[in-house]
């Protein structure tokens, strides 16, 4: 019992870094064509 804790444990924990590294991926994507309307719309 105490092994499949700790299985579900490891389990929990490595999700919720992959899942923090896809928001950050995410955000960065975001921020990145965010500056690129910026930099268009001051060209007009």
């Amino acid at each position: 019992m105490r092994l499949m804790c700790l299985i579900l444990v490891a389990f929990t924990l490595s999700a919720c870094e992959t899942v923090q590294g896809a928001g950050q991926d995410i955000s960065n994507a975001g921020d990145a064509i965010s500056g690129e309307s910026r930099e268009v719309q001051s060209q007009f």
